[in-house]
């Protein structure tokens, strides 16, 4: 894991702001706790530099997998995963979420996984393989609850 201190343009010096998506990255959300758990397996996957994902601490618990612009649309995510960017056929619709500060009071988002120089964004590649096995690990783990 690199602990170099990168700061991208998008990401605020201070609190949290709200950034369009599609603009400086696209989105995946996934919520609450089998959010958590992809999050944790793609920090295994990468050896922990997993690139930005941000986590709401309250409310949904929503979690967010930043990637680089034009690139969500380009994969087919398992349902449960929210998949947010520039879409051709709406460009009405504008999306946005909020970015917190590398540092500092930014409740109720905080970073999970922070950008860095060498990973500025989550790989959507990586992201699959996370989510693809930790989701089989949610859906193995309700399947011997309910047989028991």
């Amino acid at each position: 894991m690199t602990n170099a201190i990168h700061r991208p343009p998008w990401v605020p010096v201070s609190g949290h702001r709200l950034r369009v998506i599609g603009v400086h990255f696209d989105a995946v959300r996934i919520q609450g706790r089998r959010g958590e758990l992809v999050a944790n397996r793609l920090v295994e996957v990468t050896d922990g530099d997993a690139g930005p994902v941000v986590l709401e601490q309250a409310g949904f618990r929503w979690v967010y997998f930043l990637l680089r612009p034009g690139t969500v649309h380009r994969h087919a995510w398992l349902p449960g995963v929210q998949r947010f960017g520039l879409n051709s056929a709406n460009m009405r619709r504008v999306t946005y979420v909020g970015i917190p500060a590398l540092d500092g009071n930014t409740y109720p988002l905080c970073w999970y996984s922070e950008p860095t120089p060498q990973v500025p964004y989550v790989e959507p590649e990586s992201l699959l393989t996370a989510v693809t096995t930790a989701f089989r690990g949610v859906t193995d783990s309700h399947e011997r609850s309910a047989a028991d």
